[in-house]
């Protein structure tokens, strides 16, 4: 009995993950992707947009699915280098014209200093990536909070973590 009892407990541990991101209800799904279209150039179902929390912040990329459709990369790379040089200036109205004014965390980034956090455009060879990263606490729940709520409104096109972290830096 007790062999069972952990093997069930094991199972239930290796296949949970440790903290899930409910996914937004269909209809959100389907307006957050026609926002989207409007702001981002490149095609969400031909890529997957990635959010890593890191200890101090965390790395938002967009990655093709086709390592070969430069096209997309090229779109990718010109949306995050305009999102990357817009959030330096706290002006975060793309996110706010595709997920609502009241995006968790959005406040408290717009009103940060400038200062306060570090934004870090890089290219990556399938799209490219915003570094954020902050010593102070409240912003990085802030940031935290942010990527949760981009993970449940893009649930069709973005995953959670380092589980694509082959694809976004190939060998």
């Amino acid at each position: 009995m007790k062999n069972r009892l952990f093997l069930l407990l094991t199972s239930l541990f290796l296949t949970s993950p440790a903290h899930a991101i409910e996914k937004a209800s269909e209809e959100r799904l389907d307006e957050v992707a026609q926002k989207g279209v409007h702001v981002m150039p490149f095609g969400l179902d031909l890529t997957t947009h990635v959010f890593s929390k890191t200890d101090k912040g965390g790395i938002q990329q967009v990655i093709v699915k086709d390592k070969e459709d430069n096209k997309q990369i090229k779109l990718i790379r010109e949306h995050l280098l305009k999102i990357a040089a817009d959030f330096k200036k706290r002006d975060f109205s793309d996110p706010e014209k595709i997920h609502g004014s009241e995006m968790p965390g959005l406040k408290a980034l717009r009103e940060s200093k400038p200062a306060d956090i570090s934004i870090v455009y890089k290219e990556l060879p399938n799209g490219s990536e915003i570094t954020y990263s902050t010593e102070k606490a409240t912003l990085v729940t802030a940031i935290h909070q942010w990527f949760d709520a981009q993970l449940s409104d893009h649930a069709r096109h973005a995953v959670s973590g380092h589980s694509m972290h082959h694809m976004m830096h190939p060998k």
